[in-house]
């Protein structure tokens, strides 16, 4: 029996364990170009209308905010420039005017260059409501941001109406018809004493009937806060009392320094139970609001004689009711008179009063008075003889 021998493992069968070598090529084969890549295949979702449509929005929306936004900073641009106007112009907002007819209005009187970036402005920043009606004055070269500040804020051109202290209620009710800014009509005049003589600051548009309102509305404050100060102990038992002496007290003296003394006299004899004595109580009962005109300012002996419900020469305690509107000051000095004990007191020539605590000491008083009288009489009538007649010509 023949045995076959192994084989070796390193052995045998060489073709399937010898390296592939590439067959070389033909010379023709050779010179062939090499394919290139083939292009990657694209996929069907990019193809897709939909997607398309979706690119070309969102292409659009970013071209749409860099639009807008360079017409914000345009905008912004002129929001703040300086305006066309060359000199200050006062123009009048009248009240339920919208942004648009405001915007128009301004653009028209030159104060903005542009009403579409005003309106445009006055909507960034939330302020359409807020624009105040009135008469404002806008200076020289005015922003669009100030004008609208201006509007925002109400800063508005304030006229002034001042009414003297001691003016009746017909001089000050014709006053107020006078002031060419008010509006409407007034009719009714409010009882003596029932406004308060200041200076009110207002807008054009106010009406005369709410100017009227705010002097009386006035009057009761300071008149509330004037009677809870008073010194205890005075002759007087109401407010409307306080106004009555304080309107006397108002007429007797135009010097503030001697009100407070002027109220104490009459606090004396009201105390003593004496006559108030007072001229200018005689003119109002005679002639009422019209009794501080020039023609009507001097008071003579037979019109101290009449009857007459203001005569304080003939009532006892105080008139029926005030001559005039009394101050602020008039009405504290009657509330806080001064603690003397003068009964008396005549003009002194200096356009202050001497006072005096005995008729004696009056009378010497009155006597220097007539005698600073007569001099000025006498001074007038010199001076108007010295004048020329005016009939003669010039050569």
């Amino acid at each position: 029996m023949t045995e076959t021998p192994p084989k070796d493992p390193d052995h045998g069968n060489e073709q399937e364990t010898a390296p592939y070598r590439p067959q070389p090529k033909s010379p023709r084969e050779a010179i062939q170009p090499e394919p290139g890549p083939q292009p990657p295949v694209r996929s069907r979702h990019v193809r897709n209308p939909f997607v398309i449509v979706i690119n070309a929005i969102l292409t659009l929306a970013v071209l749409g905010v860099i639009g807008v936004g360079g017409l914000l900073y345009w905008g912004k641009g002129e929001f703040d420039a300086p305006g066309p106007l060359a000199e200050e112009k006062t123009v009048l907002i009248s009240s339920g005017s919208g942004l648009q007819s405001i915007a128009d209005r301004l653009e028209r009187e030159g104060v903005i260059s542009d009403s579409l970036v005003f309106w445009g402005g006055v909507q960034i920043y939330k302020n359409a409501g807020k624009l105040k009606a009135g008469e404002y004055a806008f200076e020289p070269g005015s922003t669009m941001r100030q004008v609208m500040n201006d509007l925002v804020s109400g800063k508005a051109v304030y006229h002034t109406l001042t009414i003297p202290e001691g003016w009746t209620s017909a001089q000050i009710i014709e006053r107020v018809r006078e002031h060419p800014v008010l509006t409407g009509t007034i009719d009714e005049i409010p009882p003596e004493g029932a406004m308060l003589p200041e200076t009110y600051t207002f807008t054009r548009g106010m009406s005369r009937r709410e100017i009227v309102d705010d002097m009386i509305e006035a009057q009761t404050k300071a008149l509330a806060e004037i009677w809870e100060r008073r010194t205890d102990g005075l002759p007087v038992e109401t407010p409307e009392e306080l106004v009555i002496l304080a309107s006397v007290v108002e007429k007797e003296t135009a010097r503030a320094d001697e009100r407070p003394r002027v109220a104490g006299v009459f606090v004396n004899r009201l105390r003593r139970g004496m006559r108030l004595q007072s001229d200018p109580t005689i003119l109002y009962g005679l002639h009422g609001g019209k009794a501080w005109t020039s023609d009507r300012s001097a008071l003579t002996r037979s019109d101290m004689d009449k009857p007459n419900p203001y005569n304080t020469y003939q009532i006892d305690g105080l008139p029926p009711g005030p001559i005039g509107s009394p101050g602020r000051a008039s009405m504290e000095a009657v509330a806080n008179p001064s603690r003397t004990k003068d009964l008396y007191f005549v003009a002194d020539g200096t356009g202050g009063h001497v006072f005096a605590e005995t008729y004696e000491q009056h009378q010497r008083n009155v006597a220097k008075w007539r005698k600073i009288e007569r001099e000025r009489r006498a001074e007038q009538q010199q001076n108007e003889q010295a004048q020329p007649s005016g009939n003669g010509s010039a050569n």
